[in-house]
């Protein structure tokens, strides 16, 4: 009679023929990743595939540092592991031990190599990263001068405030040559003393922004004496000069946006701080008002002219209680007190006088920074219907009604045409 075997032992003697295999035991394949899914309790589990067939594969939870990055479809890898049986299902897997990027996983090693070289350097030290500043006047921009990158800077930079110039280095973001052209962009933009610059590029593979992670690039945004801002690829790409710019951007369009300020809320600060100098000067005013008007009623009584009807007052009721021989004596003090008087009245005048002359060279001093003598010598002043002064022609549109403040009187205009020149 014929030998008869179970499924368990014939799953169990292929699993010892694939266990005996020097080969299966240690071995690496190429393929893509797919259906890559990452379990809960830590295990990988993936397929690979080329184009004649597919491999089933999984890499546990203890072997996770064997990946230096997170597996996604598509990518092509390197799995070095074990093939052998999983006996309950009879199917063969590849074990993994170890996963590493085919062609570009070179790159990408390279790139943690001089990634934790600068880092022991400290030039990712927050120390050394400047601020950007607040309000720029000029923004130099280190990019290709064709595509979406430069397009969307200059779009976002003239919506958010048209006043800043934009200085483009065209430089090469790609291929031979360009870590060479960027840093000479960098080094041209810092002679030109612009306030702060963006560099980078759109989106791409590691190999298209591979200019990007050279050390060559990565020591002059580190030694640039301009703030650099950092803009290469999408927001899931990360190069070397991300790390060592003053700050990273997702994409060029944000760097636009943290470069360059919005003249509008500017302008509504601006209005905010007239607001409140306007407030506390008036503040100011009726708090020297009230302590004018409290000095005006103290010398009321303590002035000198009220000090001498004070005396004449005393004088007078001394009379009467005085007898006569002391009359003489009394009419001597009187003549004191009327040659004090005297004196005191001439004093006056000449001290009045003195400040009379100082208040008009004051007035005459003043009169330079009055705005009444400005609208007298010719100038005007517009203001729009809602009170808002008009300052720029940006302000005003066609046929608005405006309000044009002369020396004697008010002019009511309408806008025929605006004209803006430089």
């Amino acid at each position: 009679m014929q030998n008869v075997y179970t499924v368990k032992q014939v799953n169990a003697y292929i699993r010892n023929m694939f266990a005996q295999d020097f080969m299966l035991n240690r071995i690496y394949v190429k393929g893509e990743v797919s259906n890559v899914k990452y379990h809960t309790s830590g295990h990988i589990y993936f397929s690979l595939k080329d184009e004649s067939g597919t491999i089933a594969c999984v890499m546990f939870a203890g072997q996770r540092s064997g990946l230096s990055f997170r597996m996604r479809e598509g990518q092509q890898i390197i799995v070095h592991g074990s093939i052998s049986v999983y006996e309950r299902d009879g199917k063969y897997q590849l074990y993994a031990k170890e996963i590493r990027l085919d062609g570009a996983g070179l790159l990408y090693e390279r790139f943690l190599a001089l990634k934790q070289e600068l880092e022991e350097m400290g030039m990712f030290a927050p120390e050394y990263k400047r601020p950007i500043p607040p309000y720029v006047r000029t923004l130099g921009v280190v990019t290709a001068p064709t595509g979406a990158a430069v397009r969307d800077i200059i779009n976002i930079t003239k919506r958010r405030n048209p006043y800043v110039q934009i200085i483009l280095y065209p430089a090469l973001v790609q291929g031979e040559g360009a870590a060479e052209s960027i840093v000479k962009g960098i080094r041209m933009l810092e002679e030109k003393k612009v306030d702060v610059m963006i560099v980078g590029r759109g989106g791409g593979s590691i190999e298209d922004l591979w200019a990007f992670n050279e050390e060559i690039v990565a020591r002059a945004v580190f030694e640039s004496t301009v703030p650099v801002i950092s803009a290469v690829g999408h927001e899931t790409d990360m190069t070397i000069i991300d790390y060592v710019a003053d700050l990273r951007a997702p994409t060029p369009s944000a760097a636009a946006e943290l470069a360059v300020c919005e003249i509008r809320k500017v302008d509504e600060k601006m209005e905010n701080y007239a607001r409140k100098m306007h407030r506390s000067l008036v503040q100011k005013l009726n708090m020297t008002r009230l302590v004018l008007e409290t000095y005006q009623a103290k010398m009321g009584y303590l002035s000198p002219r009220g000090r001498l009807l004070d005396l004449r007052q005393q004088l007078a009721d001394y009379e009467e209680l005085i007898p006569e021989a002391f009359n003489a004596r009394i009419r001597d003090f009187r003549d004191k007190v009327d040659e004090y008087e005297e004196l005191l009245h001439a004093d006056m005048g000449r001290q009045l006088t003195d400040a009379k002359h100082r208040l008009a060279l004051r007035i005459e001093r003043m009169k330079g920074a009055s705005p009444l003598d400005r609208l007298n010598q010719g100038f005007s002043y517009v203001q729009r219907e809602d009170g808002r002064t008009v300052r720029r022609v940006a302000d005003v549109r066609e046929k608005e009604l405006l309000n044009i403040y002369v020396t004697d009187g008010v002019i009511h205009a309408q806008v025929r045409d605006v004209r803006k020149e430089d």
